[in-house]
């Protein structure tokens, strides 16, 4: 039976260490900064590429920058489509060393690795598979041994990467050069060179959400038919045109890929390949100063972390540099503004340990129910994290397992996360939510999935305990952890 082998696919040790970060950053800047394009041909003057303000200094603030987002990563466009190297590659002169940059000894890539790791922050990087500059580009394996080259550059100078980005892009349409890419031979090098590091969207281990909207399903799972990893390596299949208004659209992608529904008449392998919402902060990827009054803001970006983090999906989130090497004024303080958000709803030192994590934002409350239940224990400081055990698991015959939070007093309450420990399979397909008042219980909200991490948010109640019913189910449900909050502004999102 399909479900019971879905219920025994796990994530690999990279994917699960990738899954903790959530969120985290892409940063667009290259050639087209210069020339305020969306897609360059490749045939740009390498000496246009000039950002005066780029240095040590303006890295160490982005990253800085980013942090205040609460951001955990950053992934840097090292080759676009034009070709143009961010670093001092020995495969082709279109790149920073013919620059005026730095007296062409300059190096973007260096540059932003070591900021990271100066901010502890992982690091990753995009490198374009298509390449309208390169001669060989259509020639097969020519132009694979170029690509596996800058590979092995970028995988072997710039330290331990968390992610490497491959974009499926390819626009060269039914007339233009025909590059058949050796995804496997491109896959081993990466597995060589940087074994923890996730292969994500044409790679096997992190799949693309769909679109580049910021759209996510109302239940995303995880595991998910093995076919999916062949999506994104079909040219056809891939963005073909240079247009921004491609960063908003939504694609026809099915809506259920991972259901009882969705799995009953597939015969195939299952896998774990998880999602990845990317999209920008901006309409475009690279940086365009007639879009400065079209910043997504704090607010707009808090509610998409919690519709992609908060929907079983880690959330990439492009803040481009301008022509200086600066994140505009705009997109800075949009980037304050969400992370104080966020602030509010986890700790900014989070563990990868898979431990029950009980923690009120309001009050001190007591957690009860399951079969790996320990003693009911009360809460100390606002804030503070409490580890119950290795993980709450229902009791395998208990039809409808249960948690419960309860209060000593009565708190406000309008926002709840939960994660199940993952490390032992995505399971839980459906489960409500009711709060305790004076009359009795009271439905609160309801949702499906869980997976990596499900936020709820609802119209504030004053309670004093929080009911978690367990409706639907694959196996025992599991509970890595529980915290509940109250935010200011919130708006109910069910």
């Amino acid at each position: 039976m399909k479900l019971a082998e879905a219920i025994n696919v796990t994530p690999s040790p990279r994917q699960l260490a990738w899954q903790q970060l959530g969120f985290y950053g892409f940063i667009h800047f290259g050639m087209n900064t210069m020339t305020d394009r969306e897609w360059g041909d490749g045939t740009e003057d390498p000496a246009l590429f000039a950002p005066t303000g780029l240095d040590e200094a303006a890295a160490d603030r982005a990253v800085a920058a980013m942090q205040a987002a609460h951001m955990r990563g950053l992934i840097l466009t090292c080759k676009h489509h034009d070709g143009f190297c961010l670093w001092p590659t020995k495969t082709t002169t279109h790149s920073v060393a013919a620059s005026p940059w730095q007296n062409g000894h300059g190096d973007v890539v260096r540059l932003f690795a070591d900021a990271c790791a100066r901010h502890q922050m992982q690091f990753g990087v995009y490198l374009s598979p298509w390449d309208r500059n390169a001669a060989v580009y259509g020639q097969g394996k020519a132009y694979d041994d170029l690509y596996v080259a800058q590979l092995t550059e970028l995988l072997s100078n710039y330290g331990p990467l968390f992610e490497i980005w491959l974009d499926g892009a390819n626009g060269e349409g039914p007339n233009g050069k025909h590059q058949v890419y050796d995804w496997d031979r491109y896959y081993q090098v990466m597995r060589t060179l940087q074994p923890n590091a996730v292969i994500a969207v044409s790679g096997p281990d992190v799949r693309w959400i769909g679109n580049e909207a910021g759209h996510i399903r109302p239940s995303e799972w995880s595991v998910v038919p093995a076919a999916l990893r062949e999506a994104e390596r079909v040219a056809a299949l891939s963005q073909q045109s240079d247009d921004a208004a491609f960063s908003r659209q939504f694609k026809s992608t099915d809506d259920d890929l991972g259901s009882r529904d969705a799995l009953a008449d597939y015969d195939g392998p299952l896998v774990w390949y998880p999602a990845e919402v990317d999209t920008s902060i901006r309409p475009g990827w690279f940086f365009h100063e007639a879009q400065d009054t079209q910043v997504r803001s704090g607010e707009a970006l808090f509610d998409l972390y919690c519709k992609a983090v908060g929907g079983n999906a880690a959330l990439l989130l492009n803040v481009p540099l301008d022509r200086c090497g600066r994140f505009g004024a705009a997109d800075q303080a949009a980037l304050v503004a969400v992370g104080q958000k966020i602030i509010q709803l986890t700790d900014t030192d989070v563990s990868g340990a898979a431990v029950v994590a009980a923690t009120s934002a309001v009050a001190p409350f007591a957690i009860t129910g399951g079969a790996s239940e320990a003693p009911a224990a009360t809460m100390g400081d606002a804030g503070e994290t409490l580890a119950l055990q290795s993980a709450w698991e229902a009791a395998p015959d208990d039809a409808t397992p249960t948690v419960t939070l309860t209060w000593a007093q009565p708190v406000c309450v309008n926002t709840l996360i939960l994660r199940e420990a993952i490390s032992r399979g995505q399971r839980v397909e459906a489960f409500s939510v009711m709060a305790l008042q004076a009359d009795g219980w009271h439905a609160l909200t309801r949702a499906t999935t869980i997976g990596n991490c499900r936020i709820l948010r609802f119209e504030e109640v004053e309670t004093t305990a929080l009911k978690i019913t367990f409706t639907g189910f694959r196996a025992a449900p599991t509970l890595a952890e529980v915290r509940v909050a109250r935010l200011e502004g919130v708006e109910a999102r069910v």
